[in-house]
This record gives structure tokens, sequence and C-alpha cells, in this order.
């Protein structure tokens, strides 16, 4: 037995999503991608909600300390959708699992538009607490001796969000059912 056979086995078969469903949810998540390959501002709707949970991580993980504190919005900005992600996993259910996933790569945007801004810093910023300079990615960029290449990292995030949110589309469609899918149960 394999080890991707006996994961298989101890999770179980993934539960069942209509066509129409898996539809619904593929335009949903079309719409959004369109939207979000549009917006020139780099701050999403759904941002709203990253920036409630981005400013949260730096007072939960500063009581690790300055620099955890510092890192701990983009921590736990990844770090929700991303557990919940496992857990929709582990229980087997497509529509939340895609979901968070999908939400856990879109924060790469959110994030890279962020670092982007390091070194111009003309983002309007929310910030909690004092610091001489509120921008968290100044501060881990030029701690890390590579804010000249702010820009260069950003696009590469970036690329890494458009790719998993398209991922997870297109698993979304294959495990569905809309894309041809072959008879061998995938992880």
């Amino acid at each position: 037995m394999s080890a991707d056979e006996s994961l298989r086995d101890r999770l179980g078969p993934w539960n069942s999503l209509s066509k129409a469903t898996v539809a619904g949810w593929l335009f949903f998540y079309v719409a959004f991608l369109i939207y979000a390959a549009l917006n020139r501002t780099g701050f999403l709707i759904v941002d709203n909600a990253n920036l409630v949970v981005h400013e949260g991580g730096h007072f939960l993980f500063g009581w690790f300390g300055p620099s955890l504190g510092l890192w701990g919005g983009t921590i736990l900005q990844w770090l929700v959708p991303f557990l919940l992600a496992a857990y929709f996993f582990t229980q087997r259910q497509i529509a939340g699992f895609c979901f968070c996933l999908f939400i856990f790569f879109e924060n790469f945007l959110y994030t890279a538009t962020y670092m982007a801004d390091a070194r111009a810093q003309v983002l309007d910023l929310v910030s909690v607490g004092e610091s001489d300079n509120p921008h968290d990615w100044f501060n881990i960029f030029s701690r890390m001796g590579v804010l000249q290449h702010s820009t260069d990292i950003a696009a590469v995030v970036r690329f890494l969000g458009w790719l998993g949110m398209i991922g997870t589309v297109a698993w979304l469609a294959w495990r569905g059912g809309i894309l041809v899918q072959r008879k061998v149960d995938v992880l």
C-alpha cells in the first residue's frame, strides 16, 4: 500500500457536488479572477477582511517579540485561510477546501501590493501601535537587506498567487467532473 493510498483510506472519499453546484462555484471564481485582473488599485473587496486578520496578527504574534510582531500580520493573514483549507481537506469537503485555498492564494496578491510599496510608501496604511515607520514590508525588507528588490519579490509573490488561484479553480473543475477526469481518486 502506497502512502497516497494509506492517506486516502484514512480520510475517505471527497464529498460529491452536483454539476450545477460546481458550475456555480466556477462562475463565482472566474468572475472574481476577472475582477482581480481588471483591478488597478491592488486592493480587492475581500482585502477588507484580510486587513482585519493582518492587523490582528501583529497583536497576536507581538507577544513573542518585535520581530514576530512585525511578521505576524502576514503570517496570520496567510495562516487563517491555509488552516481552514487544511481542515476542509481532512473533512473531504470540496467547496470549503477550494474556497479557503483560493482565499489563501488571493492573499498573495494583497501581500504583493504591500511588498511592492515598500520603497515608495504611497499606500494608505492602517497601523496598530506606534512605530517610526509602520510599513511592515519596508521594515522587513530593510532588515533583510533586500529593499532594493522589493518589486521583484512582489512580482514573484503575485505570480504565485495567480498560479495558486487558477490552479485551485482548475482542480475544482477537474474534481467536479467539468474537466475530463481519470478514474483514479487523487488526493
